[in-house]
């Protein structure tokens, strides 16, 4: 889908700060009108006010708890009856760095009903739709943890992984409806999501933090460029390309009748 003068709108989840924050604003400056999604609705008017007078475009701001199925429900609603809406932008996620031993299983609840079964549900709601009208886009946001699990916490990397999966297998199963997926990698990201994860952002090495502005603008490059996964801090697209290649060699040998040498004659 080519971004033109009037692409439509945009919906934006965890739009009131950091990454969704910066979306919002790229999206508007690119003829994007808004709805805003996310907790917290002072945030989100301050937002929306400053967008609609820089851009002018139309924002409105829906605020909801995507951890609250009635919250979520509601958004759903939206994105299955709005025609304008051509973008969806999942991006509210939490995070975790605490190990099994010590997480609390109720919070990695939580987590996963909001990195994996909101996000579902709102594409599920949102891609009929924009088949039925012809088109349209839905970006994800993984993280690099998807493909390095061994950072942070083992179910927020579970959480990405699956977002990463979800997102190839729609790219294969929406191939001919006018569909554009794209998943987004970032690495460390200089957002309050570290605050909420337990790990102070000052503690990180500095040579490895991006700037949430910076993050999203070559998010928005990989998207004008059609990439299915953009990991912004990676310098050599090749090395993205080996790792796949490396994937698709696998799959030919993945489910045979018989197990392989060996394992036999043990």
């Amino acid at each position: 889908m080519s971004l033109q003068s009037s692409p439509g709108t945009a919906l934006v989840t965890g739009a009131s700060s950091g990454i969704g924050a910066v979306y919002a604003h790229r999206l508007a400056r690119r003829g994007y009108n808004l709805i805003l999604v996310a907790r917290n609705r002072q945030r989100l008017d301050a937002l929306a006010s400053r967008l609609a007078d820089e851009t002018g475009r139309t924002i409105e701001v829906i605020a909801a708890d995507l951890n609250d199925r009635s919250d979520l429900a509601r958004v759903e609603a939206v994105l299955r009856t709005d025609a304008s809406i051509t973008l969806l932008v999942n991006n509210a996620g939490l995070g975790a760095s605490a190990p099994l031993l010590t997480a609390d299983v109720d919070n990695m609840t939580d987590m996963i009903h909001l990195n994996v079964t909101a996000l579902t549900r709102l594409t599920y709601a949102a891609v009929p739709a924009m088949v039925a009208r012809g088109g349209g886009a839905v970006i994800n946001i993984a993280s690099i943890v998807a493909i390095h699990p061994e950072v942070l916490n083992g179910v927020y990397g579970g959480s990405k992984a699956f977002v990463l999966a979800f997102s190839q297998s729609l790219k294969h199963e929406l191939a001919d409806k006018n569909i554009r997926i794209q998943a987004v990698a970032p690495g460390a990201t200089a957002t309050e999501f570290w605050e909420t994860a337990g790990v102070p952002m000052e503690h990180l090495p500095p040579g490895i933090v991006m700037r949430a502005e910076d993050m999203v603008d070559a998010a928005l490059a990989g998207f004008d460029q059609g990439e299915l996964v953009t990991i912004p801090a990676l310098p050599d697209a090749a090395d993205w390309d080996a790792f796949e290649a490396a994937r698709q060699h696998l799959i030919p040998n993945l489910s045979k009748q018989t197990a392989a040498a060996r394992y036999q004659g043990a």
